[in-house]
């Protein structure tokens, strides 16, 4: 009797992982111009369990405190041009698309200033996204980011899914249908 509950249960999450990657497979194919850059994993990754200071040295906070909906979440610099050129579009997707089944969380890793990261965004006319900060690297060391900008989805469960490496146009067509897509499958579960 163990055996066949044993069976019926590999079965179904078998059934389940490739319902999972044909949903992805959909997903995948909304890619065009830079979105191309946007590789998706086979396999969810587990993320960082590192602390990060929240904006305005408000506390700490884990991705884990993220959990529940999908986040973009983007690392970046005050000195990185592309960071400078992309950060207007990252708003632009929290304006259309932030709420309960997405979130975009932009983490300034390494040596910025507060005031540095204030101005920064006040410059761009950034007034939606939080400029939370991992100045030790802790974060992005713990993931494997070698260069800035860096940008990963995580699904609601917290793991890593797609990691696109430089900066993208994130305001495109194919940006938003991937995050509408996102979106939907999250309003659907």
């Amino acid at each position: 009797m163990r055996l066949i509950r044993s069976a019926l249960l590999y079965i179904s999450l078998a059934l389940g992982a490739n319902t999972a990657l044909a949903d992805m497979s959909s997903i995948m194919d909304l890619r065009t111009g830079d979105m191309k850059k946007l590789n998706f994993h086979s396999q969810p990754k587990e993320v960082s369990q590192a602390e990060f200071m929240l904006e305005d040295d408000t506390g700490t906070a884990t991705l884990a405190d993220y959990r529940g909906k999908y986040i973009l979440l983007n690392f970046w610099a005050t000195w990185c041009a592309p960071c400078r050129a992309e950060m207007p579009m990252l708003s632009a997707l929290q304006d259309e698309f932030g709420g309960e089944e997405f979130e975009v969380l932009t983490l300034a890793t390494g040596r910025n200033s507060p005031k540095g990261i204030e101005k920064f965004f006040a410059d761009a006319g950034i007034t939606n996204l939080p400029r939370h900060q991992d100045p030790k690297q802790a974060v992005a060391r713990e993931m494997g980011v070698l260069g800035l900008p860096i940008t990963i989805i995580l699904d609601p469960e917290g793991h890593e899914i797609a990691r696109l490496i430089g900066d993208a146009e994130w305001d495109s067509d194919s940006a938003r249908a991937i995050i509408a897509a996102l979106v939907k499958k999250q309003t659907d579960s």
